[in-house]
């Protein structure tokens, strides 16, 4: 008796160790921003995430691991981040309503490159960068920007204005949000129709016809493609949408939607393994200097 005592004792021994190293294995659910950050855009390199402020131009960079970081980018006046890429040890940051593209050190958080898109009224939204060339939306105007980026890996000079034709409309509200890619082949979502485009690099637009659970996927936001399967936050809905995408990118199944109780409007994600991680936006909460706000961990399915 005494003998199978202690062996129920050393087997609860480990129970407790491993668990306690299970648990200190595992990545937190959620992580907290700084309160007032008003976040949008999130990019992911290792377990290194950055997290924009669309009011100020802020970027916070922080571990996936331990949930812990700090302000890189301090913004400012005439600043805003909205979508956010880290390529190249760069960070292409989409600006709003300021019609820019910033360029920061993704190490340092100094400033590369500022780029005047356009000066008309107009929402940079959403980044991507695609071989030698950073691709910014549009949701005002029925174009697309391409900042040509040199070998050194710095943004070069040209800055290119390519409009939209083919199959998208834009209509009233909010259109092209965000942007992803396969090779030279761009992808986007319509907020407003909720309609997905593949986008030539000349700005030729052709629909991907949807099936399964939705045909249209409105308040579309932030995109992630992971070879054939897309993941479209829909904003509003506190969900993410599963597309499996045929070959050549001409239609795709929407398989299901992913969801969680911590969803507060989300609006971008990237990804980690398999880990979704989404900004919550919050809009529709009122924000202030206190407000919360936080990056949600979604697992794939």
């Amino acid at each position: 008796m005494k003998r199978i005592m202690l062996v129920l004792a050393a087997l609860a021994t480990v129970a407790v160790v491993v668990g306690t190293a299970g648990a200190k294995n595992r990545f937190p659910e959620t992580i907290r921003l700084p309160d007032g950050f008003q976040p949008e855009g999130i990019a992911i390199r290792g377990t290194t995430f950055y997290v924009g402020s669309i009011p100020t131009g802020a970027i916070y960079r922080g571990d996936l691991r331990t949930g812990r970081g700090a302000v890189l980018v301090q913004g400012g006046a005439g600043t805003a981040a909205i979508g956010i890429e880290q390529a190249g040890g760069r960070l292409y940051v989409a600006g709003g309503p300021t019609g820019k593209a910033f360029v920061y050190d993704a190490r340092t958080g100094a400033t590369i490159a500022t780029h005047q898109l356009t000066t008309q009224q107009t929402f940079i939204n959403d980044v991507t960068v695609a071989g030698n060339a950073a691709w910014f939306t549009d949701s005002v105007n029925k174009v697309v920007y391409r900042v040509q980026i040199a070998a050194a890996g710095r943004p070069g000079p040209e800055v290119q204005t390519i409009p939209l034709t083919g199959d998208i409309q834009y209509i009233t509200g909010f259109n092209v949000n965000g942007i992803d890619h396969r090779g030279s082949t761009l992808v986007i979502v319509q907020s407003n129709t909720g309609k997905l485009f593949t986008v030539t690099p000349g700005g030729v637009t052709k629909q991907i016809a949807l099936t399964g659970a939705a045909t249209t996927l409105p308040n579309g936001d932030g995109l992630l493609l992971v070879g054939r399967t897309l993941y479209v936050v829909q904003n509003q809905l506190n969900r993410i949408a599963k597309v499996t995408l045929d070959r050549q990118l001409t239609s795709g199944r929407v398989t299901r939607f992913l969801t969680d109780p911590d969803l507060d409007v989300p609006t971008t994600i990237d990804d980690l393994g398999k880990r979704l991680y989404a900004v919550n936006a919050r809009f529709g909460t009122p924000p202030s200097p206190t407000t919360r706000y936080d990056v949600v961990q979604v697992r794939k399915r």
